[in-house]
């Protein structure tokens, strides 16, 4: 047996499910305003069909509703009573849905139509048409005819209008919550005392992840104070994990940077879960490191550097030199090298001649530079490993300046020069400061 529960004009669906949960686990809302359940085994509780309306009613009334209820052998048939029986309480016994459909005007088959039923919305016009006005005119007509002249979704119409089902109750399913709580006996203080708790509360939360086949996105951590205040940690995750160690070592790496303010009387963790990672690696490349190894280090490292200063870098959209944003560090994003590599301007006007890259030194080195009719003759290199010497060819300068209304401000001329010993560098002359320095090197 089947329920539906049609709520008034201004009855909101979470009021009707609230009633419904009261009763069975299994209902689906079905409408805006109507929630559908299943009724199978409440008879050994209540007695009768009659007496769970009755139920229905009576509960519904105490939290200020108003409903109507139609119990039937199917779902299509509670609900189109639901929608237009002439009482607030129907109640039909299993296989008697045709004949108390019958009655009923055409229009109510609208009201149960969803994403699986017929495909065809006029066909309600066509049926008016052919002069029908009730359920119980498209039930009796001939199946062979119909289906000669509408087809299949036809067929699937009268099926509705017989109180037949077109596919079985899909009962909603709970958010299921991954979260583990403990209340402790004795306030702790310090990292050490509270890497056993979380460990205890890491084991059975991972163990739940890895039974629904789920990975932590985004981890939450809540302590509760002695003082009455709670210190929340969130974490985003790189990669979906569910291994307990390393969430374990995650949040104490996080909060060894955020310490709580007081002790500790209460620890909550949660996690936002997500499909967990199938990966395939290949026989002839070596794989990349797993994410909890990823996920490890990198929070070693901001714990060690701080915050926003460990990841890959990313290019920046100016032409100031050296300038570049960090973002979370991720192998699959190709971020393990420096990525502000720039093609050096070609000294050759031949364009067959092989692309070169500037390998660019993050600190650039002071040089002394003898220059002539404001050309670089010679450069003098006081660093080891730097040889220095004439200048053979040259090409500049090229002058770039900007952010003169901020701190961060430069102006400068760039020269690409080749020495003597053969090896090809970049210079360059701070106007503000008649400075000259290396850049860097082609490699």
């Amino acid at each position: 047996m089947f329920g539906t529960l049609y709520g008034s004009e201004g009855t909101s669906t979470d009021a009707l499910v609230d009633v419904a949960a009261e009763f069975s686990p299994r209902y689906e809302v079905t409408g805006p305003r109507d929630v559908t359940l299943d009724l199978s085994g409440l008879m050994r509780l209540f007695g009768s069909a009659h007496v769970i309306a009755s139920e229905l009613q009576r509960t519904a009334a105490a939290r200020q509703l108003c409903i109507r209820v139609a119990i039937a052998g199917t779902t299509t048939a509670a609900r189109v009573l639901a929608h237009g029986a002439p009482y607030d309480v129907t109640v039909i016994e299993a296989g008697g849905e045709t004949n108390a459909l019958a009655p009923l005007p055409l229009a109510l088959l609208a009201h149960v139509i969803d994403q699986n039923g017929p495909n065809e919305p006029n066909q309600l016009n066509t049926f008016r048409k052919w002069g029908l006005r009730t359920l119980g005119d498209v039930a009796a007509l001939p199946a062979d005819g119909l289906a000669a002249r509408v087809g299949q979704a036809g067929m699937q119409w009268q099926r509705l209008a017989r109180g037949e089902d077109l596919r079985p109750l899909r009962p909603a399913v709970p958010q299921e919550r991954f979260e583990q709580s403990l209340d402790l006996e004795w306030p702790i203080d310090g990292l050490e005392p509270l890497s056993f708790v979380l460990g205890r509360l890491m084991d059975p939360l991972a163990a739940h992840l890895d039974r629904r086949g789920r990975g932590a996105a985004v981890l939450h951590l809540q302590l509760h104070l002695i003082t009455r205040a709670i210190h929340e940690r969130a974490l985003q995750l790189p990669a979906p994990i569910k291994d307990a160690r390393a969430l374990r070592t995650l949040a104490l790496l996080d909060l060894e940077s955020h310490p709580p303010a007081a002790a500790i009387d209460r620890v909550v963790v949660a996690v936002d879960p997500t499909p967990a990672r199938v990966l395939q690696f290949s026989l002839l490349t070596r794989p990349l490191p797993s994410p909890e190894q990823v996920s490890t280090l990198t929070a070693r490292l901001s714990a060690l550097m701080g915050e926003g200063r460990c990841g890959s870098p990313a290019a920046v959209d100016t032409w100031q030199p050296g300038v570049f944003a960090m973002k979370p560090f991720h192998p699959a994003d190709g971020g393990f090298g420096f990525g502000d590599q720039r093609t050096l301007r070609s000294l050759s006007p031949d364009p067959r001649s092989p692309p070169v890259a500037l390998r660019r030194f993050r600190i650039p080195i002071p040089v002394r530079v003898r220059v002539e009719q404001g050309r670089p003759l010679r450069v003098v290199i006081d660093r080891r490993g730097f040889a220095g010497g004439s200048v053979t060819r040259c090409a500049g300068p090229w002058r770039t300046a900007g952010n003169w209304w901020t701190e961060g401000t430069w102006d400068r001329d760039e020269w690409d020069v080749t020495l003597s010993d053969g090896a090809t560098y970049r210079v360059f002359r701070d106007r503000g400061t008649d400075a000259w320095f290396l850049e860097g090197a082609v490699d």
